[in-house]
């Protein structure tokens, strides 16, 4: 088998990022190789690859189902927001550049040829290459700028299915709409729909699907089931509310409580999905001072604005109670940019340009932004164990005092480290959570057979039993191999008068 195919959404969040998982999965399989690709990507949730990239973390998670390395032709253009106007583009796993709406758009022939090039070599050595797209292709605002949907379809004569989100209402609509919106030649790509995340009776689902067939001479090909639990590697915040709300029976007697402070611009807010997997871990991302009270454990994430953050936990109260709780002995730690607010003083004439800023004092370091992204993934040890991790920041931290934790520091009851993904490690998850819950006298008890690699391998072989039990996977090799049939029929509607014919 050869070929490749890009999987669009009616809508950020409808599934594209775990329908493209998922079809990886079931292709590797197969014996097929495979690999992820998302040509452009907006997303604060990101890793470090083998080859020091930063990309995409559902790219990584995309990666992990193909049974192959992340790499940075996966994921050729990452947009990270720093503000509600401004996001910096990470280019081959490389920043390059802090833009606004405009002004990225001078950058679209250096990005396109980019993705381009990426592609190709990624064509060149795996048999398929599975593409997700970005947002929605229904952006028409964006069509002439666009990157990763059909202008991506169009230059590389990819054949397209649409899936839609059934869970959020107006399916059929919003999967005729899709196509309805878009120009000829991009509709002459558009093959199929797939419906994600429903509950219910799937034959009262068949009147729908008829209907949309007729209408749009295109079949549905497949109905996924809504399957909880398949918390994997998220991309934005729109799946934050979507986190597993409950927590696995504990070991022990009681559970542990942890709270995670929801910042405005929280990143790799994947560092704790390893500690949700834990029996008896409960975690709760919390906005506001009073939901830290209870908590066992309170962990300040990564952020993408550490200065504007920090504002925003002084403004909301949450840093007085930060303060108070550490002075009562409440066990906190910080992430990255949460290990940058714990220190005295922070210097940003980089990301804020604020010059130099008060922290909340309760670690002994210093902060000091260098124009330099430091990307790369340690190995260190603590608490007795072996720990990996992945670092990104532009701030480097300087300690004065405390004890050593991995590349940061441990002062009384707060914690701080640059190291994403930590938790991840099984040994060390398991012995700071037993001094965490010993400190707060909570009789609970860590699961010694739990694996969060073997968890994410469950999760991702959940996703392949999907496809193959829930897709038509001939009509899917169908496309893979052939492109998109062509004799599709084209939805006229009057947006189309006068449309130029658009490409990448």
């Amino acid at each position: 088998m050869k070929g490749s195919l890009l999987v669009a959404g009616t809508t950020s969040d409808a599934g594209k990022s775990v329908l493209t998982a998922g079809i990886c999965r079931w292709l590797a399989r197969q014996g097929v190789k495979v690999a992820p690709f998302k040509a452009q990507n907006m997303s604060l949730n990101s890793m470090v690859s083998a080859d020091g990239a930063e990309i995409g973390r559902a790219q990584a998670m995309q990666a992990a189902a193909a049974c192959i390395e992340p790499e940075a032709a996966m994921n050729p253009v990452l947009l990270k927001p720093g503000s509600d106007t401004h996001s910096q583009v990470v280019l081959l796993g490389k920043p390059v550049a802090d833009v606004d709406a405009l002004s990225y758009q001078d950058l679209k022939p250096l990005l396109q040829q980019a993705i381009l090039d990426s592609y190709a070599e990624l064509r060149a050595r795996y048999d398929v290459v599975i593409c997700e797209g970005a947002g929605s292709p229904a952006e028409i605002n964006l069509r002439d700028r666009d990157l990763a949907n059909m202008g991506l379809a169009r230059a590389l004569d990819l054949p397209t299915i649409v899936v839609g989100d059934i869970d959020r209402g107006g399916v059929f609509a919003a999967m005729f709409g899709t196509l309805a919106v878009l120009s000829a030649a991009d509709q002459a790509l558009v093959a199929g729909f797939v419906i994600n995340k429903f509950r219910g009776e799937s034959r009262l689902l068949a009147p729908g699907i008829d209907m949309l067939g007729a209408l749009t001479g295109r079949p549905t090909l497949g109905v996924l089931p809504w399957l909880p639990g398949l918390w994997l590697d998220v991309e934005d915040s729109l799946d934050l509310d979507s986190r597993p709300p409950s927590a696995l029976p504990p070991v022990g007697e009681q559970t542990l409580r942890i709270a995670v402070v929801r910042l405005p611009r929280l990143s790799n807010v994947t560092d704790i999905d390893a500690l949700s997997a834990e029996p008896g871990v409960v975690v709760r991302l919390v906005s506001r001072p009073e939901e830290l009270d209870d908590a066992d454990l309170v962990v300040l994430p990564g952020t993408r604005a550490t200065v504007e953050d920090l504002a925003w936990l002084r403004a909301n109260g949450v840093a007085t109670a930060l303060c108070r709780r550490a002075r009562a002995g409440g066990q906190t730690l910080g992430i990255c940019g949460g290990y940058q607010m714990l220190a005295a003083t922070i210097t940003d004439d980089v990301e804020s340009r604020a010059g130099d800023v008060d922290g909340l004092g309760l670690l002994p370091a210093t902060v000091r932004f260098a124009q330099a992204k430091s990307l790369g993934r340690p190995q260190g040890r603590a608490l007795g164990t072996d720990v990996i991790g992945y670092e990104i920041h532009h701030g480097i931290v300087s300690v004065h005092g405390g004890e050593t934790f991995l590349d940061g520091c441990v002062a009384g009851s707060v914690w701080g480290t640059s190291w994403h993904g930590v938790f991840e490690n099984d040994d060390f998850r398991r012995a700071f959570l037993t001094w965490v819950a010993a400190a707060a006298g909570r009789r609970f008890v860590t699961a010694p057979a739990t694996s969060f690699a073997e968890l994410r391998e469950q999760r991702l072989d959940a996703l392949g039993d999907l496809v193959a039990e829930h897709l038509d996977t001939s009509a899917l090799v169908r496309l893979i191999e052939d492109g998109a049939p062509p004799d599709l029929p084209v939805l006229a509607t009057q947006l189309h008068s006068g449309r130029q014919d658009q490409r990448l």
